[in-house]
């Protein structure tokens, strides 16, 4: 494996995502066309996002289901808006065996119509309220240009879909999820990311209210990295869902629905991988430490070994007869957060190498002080890669005051722009067509201070623009 194998990222993006991809072993194309094989260490990534949000989820009164793989076509049309909104995507079962369907079946896009379903079999009195469901599983959208991670045929995903007696108890359980997945991404991820309300055009198809997260990713694009829904009784009204109230009258639920998918790892590489390859935070890197041994070092091996598994610091040993500047490299590639050379010579002198992943930092210490630093470093680092991506988007985002600024930006500038805009959704279809701009999300925390960068009216909000993945 030669490091020159990888793109610069600073010359050619697209290709650098893709080799990192591949030189990292985080995946591989299959026979599959718009599907990808996700390879060991990638889906060891992804497992630990899993682990980490079920436990949140389960925290907060979350019980995890299945649903089947197919919904059938006079189902997914009982909410109009929702089949419309996935209509383009769709991919559809018309044979069974060898006999055509009765009625043709679509492999599920999203969940929402199964759980509804379901939801009015099981739902009849206030005491069965509130209902708290989430599935982990694979859904499966026919998208025209797939890229791994981002953009995939079949997407490994989570969703959460939920039912409450009250709209008060419903919102709160959007902003609730919402909340984990901001703080998970910004913790676990080391990802800055800016959250806000989608516009009515760019919400999802049946809901109410769309809150996203919108993380930048080093070229200035933006990588919209989950969604918190709130459907109000959109859905359970055309489903027929009603239950018995404490004054034994019948009402209509308020629902929710929300979800993140493995695009969480692709946001991870292309915020802090480098020409090097791949780079992990220490809180979500599968294997925090990778151990070089060179020469005999077996003892000592053994020892640090255990003392690692003591202190239940996961780790992965390179004993392959490969030199050590080629083990150096691939470990460099696959992103383990801190890489130690355990060499036969440095120990006679009581010496030890770390070299942290995100710097190449090296570091000579004793034996006996290894652990320790670990713990230290991995601290360090996992608030330093935050930081560094912080400052890195915070100096990629813009103010516009004028159409003709807000074009000048664009045509030069990579990132966010921050404009004002009067709500109508022909000055944001404008942008789009015009400039290649999509709205983010609306900016709540800041105020109107003067017109519409569109049209010159009035404006209403704040609002971020930009490019997407």
């Amino acid at each position: 494996m030669e490091i020159k194998e990888i793109t610069n990222r600073d010359i050619d993006f697209a290709k650098w995502y893709t080799d990192i991809c591949k030189k990292a072993d985080l995946v591989d194309y299959s026979g599959v066309k718009g599907s990808m094989i996700i390879r060991p260490l990638g889906f060891a990534i992804w497992e630990q996002m899993e682990r980490i949000l079920d436990e949140k989820f389960k925290e907060t009164g979350h019980e995890n289901v299945q649903m089947p793989m197919f919904i059938p076509e006079s189902l997914l049309k009982v909410e109009k808006d929702h089949v419309e909104g996935f209509a383009p995507e769709v991919a559809w079962v018309t044979e069974g065996g060898k006999e055509p369907l009765d009625e043709r079946m679509c492999v599920r896009p999203t969940s929402e119509v199964l759980f509804c379903e379901h939801y009015k079999k099981i739902i009849n009195s206030y005491r069965d309220l509130p209902k708290l469901y989430n599935q982990w599983c694979t859904i499966v959208r026919w998208e025209k240009t797939t890229r791994p991670f981002l953009r995939s045929r079949e997407i490994l995903w989570q969703e959460g879909h939920t039912m409450h007696s009250t709209e008060q108890e419903a919102r709160e359980e959007t902003l609730r999820i919402f909340n984990i997945y901001k703080e998970f991404q910004e913790e676990y991820l080391a990802m800055p990311v800016i959250t806000g309300k989608k516009t009515e055009k760019e919400k999802f198809a049946g809901a109410l209210e769309t809150y996203t997260i919108e993380a930048m990713m080093y070229d200035g694009y933006a990588l919209q990295n989950g969604t918190s829904h709130y459907f109000g009784q959109n859905f359970a009204k055309a489903f027929g869902i009603e239950f018995t109230n404490k004054e034994n009258k019948l009402e209509t639920p308020y629902q929710t629905s929300w979800g993140v998918s493995t695009r969480m790892i692709g946001g991870l590489i292309m915020t802090h991988s480098d020409n090097n390859g791949l780079v992990l935070p220490p809180k979500i890197a599968p294997w925090k430490v990778i151990i070089i041994p060179i020469g005999n070092v077996t003892e000592k091996l053994d020892e640090l070994e255990e003392k690692l598994k003591q202190e239940k610091i996961t780790f992965k040993t390179d004993r392959s007869d490969k030199s050590p500047g080629y083990r150096f490299a691939e470990a460099e590639v696959k992103g383990y957060p801190i890489r130690i050379e355990l060499g036969e010579r440095d120990l006679k002198e009581d010496k030890i190498t770390l070299v942290r992943r995100d710097t190449l930092e090296k570091i000579t210490l004793s034996f006996k002080e290894i652990i320790p630093k670990i713990k230290e470093i991995m601290e360090i680092m996992q608030k330093e890669m935050f930081n560094r991506a912080k400052r890195r988007r915070d100096e990629m985002i813009y103010e516009a005051n004028t159409y003709e600024e807000l074009k000048e930006i664009a045509d030069n500038k990579s990132g966010f722009i921050k404009i004002n805009w009067c709500e109508n959704t022909e000055c944001e279809n404008k942008i789009k067509d015009d400039i290649g701009l999509k709205s983010r999300c609306l900016i709540d925390s800041e105020k109107v201070t003067g017109p519409c960068v569109v049209c010159g009216k009035k404006a209403k909000t704040r609002l971020y623009v930009g490019r997407q993945y």
